[in-house]
């Protein structure tokens, strides 16, 4: 019995060429409710086809192959269910570089530059002369905090820890792929459970969701994005009590932890920082929706 034809394989000469196909998908993803349907549309046309932008364009007019409108289609029903464009394209640019998901990873969000922003911003103050710095990642997911610090900071060493052993390797994956696999390494363990430092820099996007809360969050992450990473205890603080006291021990003097914020977190993150005997001695780096997002703390220098 012949499969059921997609609205994106027609045989008419309206609606199945790589322009019609990429419009048609975008009204159908905006119908939908979606956000952003016109460059969701884009980038499944362009995933589907194995084109760039500059291939779209030049080839706007040639119709869809029925391989290739098949393959659109069962993007297009992934999108319309709500399952994030970098789930259906199994990866996410963060800080100008590639990054392979996996289903035990977040996808890293802009907002979350903000930690890396920041924790350059304090690199750059530290007395690291003379010796290799040294950066920790807590809770490291795909990699994307560390290895885009890593790739600005060519003479450092990262170490990311996770509970997952399939994160772990999503991110020794992305450390292979971006060519930092001599300056990095991988550890499963709860939070810095196994690191002993000294480091210059610790960094970590931590669950910060109150578990109430999830239940709540858009359908992308809700139903997508791992819990083991979303869930931050009734308060949405328990990461942030486990990790600041074990990242404190770990850090050198003068050294400095920085962790991503929800909203309305950054006060009771410093009060944690703070009767960790770390030095809360800057504002919260805002995102750009002026959320405080990135908050820091130093160790007493020796």
């Amino acid at each position: 019995m012949p499969g059921r034809v997609s609205p994106l394989a027609t045989n008419s000469k309206s609606g199945n060429s790589i322009e019609s196909a990429r419009r048609t998908l975008a009204a159908r993803l905006q119908s939908a409710g979606i956000e952003e349907a016109a460059l969701d549309a884009r980038l499944l046309v362009g995933a589907a086809l194995n084109l760039d932008l500059t291939g779209m364009i030049a080839q706007a007019a040639r119709r869809l192959t029925v391989e290739e409108a098949a393959r659109l289609e069962q993007y297009a029903q992934r999108r319309l269910a709500h399952e994030p464009v970098a789930r259906i394209l199994g990866m996410r640019e963060f800080w100008g570089l590639p990054f392979r998901l996996s289903e035990a990873t977040l996808v890293p969000r802009p907002d979350t530059e903000t930690v890396v922003e920041l924790a350059l911003e304090i690199f750059r103050e530290l007395p690291t002369s003379g010796r290799r710095p040294l950066i920790a990642d807590i809770g490291v997911g795909s990699g994307a905090i560390l290895l885009a610090l890593l790739h600005e900071i060519p003479e450092a060493f990262g170490v990311g820890t996770d509970v997952s052993l399939t994160a772990l390797g999503t991110a020794r994956d992305n450390a292979a792929a971006l060519g930092l696999s001599d300056r990095s390494g991988f550890i499963a363990c709860y939070y810095a459970a196994a690191l002993s430092g000294p480091f210059d820099l610790i960094v970590s996007n931590p669950p910060y969701i109150a578990s109430a809360d999830i239940a709540n969050l858009s359908a992308e992450v809700r139903d997508h994005d791992p819990h083991l990473a979303l869930d931050g205890g009734h308060d949405g603080f328990d990461a942030y009590r486990a990790l600041i006291p074990q990242a404190a021990e770990r850090l050198a003097p003068g050294g400095a932890l920085i962790v991503e914020a929800g909203q309305g977190q950054a006060q009771g993150i410093e009060t944690l920082l703070t009767a960790a005997a770390l030095i809360v001695d800057r504002s919260p780096r805002a995102d750009l929706s002026g959320m405080p997002r990135a908050v820091s703390a130093r160790k007493m220098p020796a």
